[in-house]
């Protein structure tokens, strides 16, 4: 049944990725050893979590292996192709249809009270002011101390210096591993300083183009 299921998602994956391979990104979702590294730093009192991209849940079932209740997972899926086997495997988890982009006007909680912030989103084909809106967006509802989990198929972050910069973040390498397809490291992102959400704009400039994003400002010591 196992070995039915992994054939299933592949294929399931593989026809996505067809279909619109620059929002897919990969031909396969990811491996049980990414899973593994993904979530390695999780544990059931991080929980609630949030996980952007879900994809056919290979991640998802790795937080359940490491303790985190069904119901304290907030799944963020933009693909329609997802949604209906997502809610089917998880039956008690909060399903939602929407671009990952627009998290801070979702008010998909009140507060801070997430834990982590796990992500499978192809960053690397996504522009820097969308790259900005998510982890933006994401650091909205993550608690002091917590973070958000990327991977990547390139050899260094996928979130680019500049936007770390602007937001006060930093970037870690966690670890990496040679049994995916392709060979995928992680990387913790999370806050240089304690930071408070501000409603004001600020321009990003990349690539010549000034670009207006929701931001973060550092809190008064």
């Amino acid at each position: 049944m196992i070995a039915k299921n992994a054939c299933s998602d592949f294929l399931h994956f593989f026809r996505s990725w067809l279909n619109n391979p620059l929002r897919v990104a990969a031909i396969a979702p990811s491996g049980d050893s990414l899973a593994r590294i993904m979530t390695s730093e999780i544990a059931a009192l991080d929980g609630p979590i949030i996980e952007l991209g879900p994809g056919t849940g290979v991640f998802t079932r790795a937080l359940l292996a490491r303790g985190i209740s069904e119901r304290d997972l907030t799944l963020i899926e933009y693909g329609p192709e997802f949604i209906g086997s997502l809610q089917k495997r998880f039956p008690d988890a909060r399903i939602l249809q929407m671009d990952a982009a627009h998290l801070a006007q979702a008010d998909i909680f009140e507060g801070e009270p997430v834990g982590a912030v796990i992500s499978g989103l192809p960053l690397l084909s996504m522009s820097p002011r969308k790259i900005a809106s998510i982890l933006a967006g994401a650091f909205v509802y993550i608690r002091a101390g917590g973070a958000f989990y990327q991977f990547t198929y390139g050899p260094r972050c996928p979130v680019p210096r500049p936007i770390l910069d602007r937001l006060g973040l930093k970037a870690t390498r966690i670890g990496g591993t040679v049994r995916n397809l392709p060979p995928a490291s992680v990387y913790r992102i999370s806050r240089r300083k304690p930071l408070e959400l501000s409603r004001e704009r600020f321009k990003y400039r990349a690539g010549g183009v000034d670009m207006e994003i929701t931001a973060f400002s550092e809190a008064d010591d």
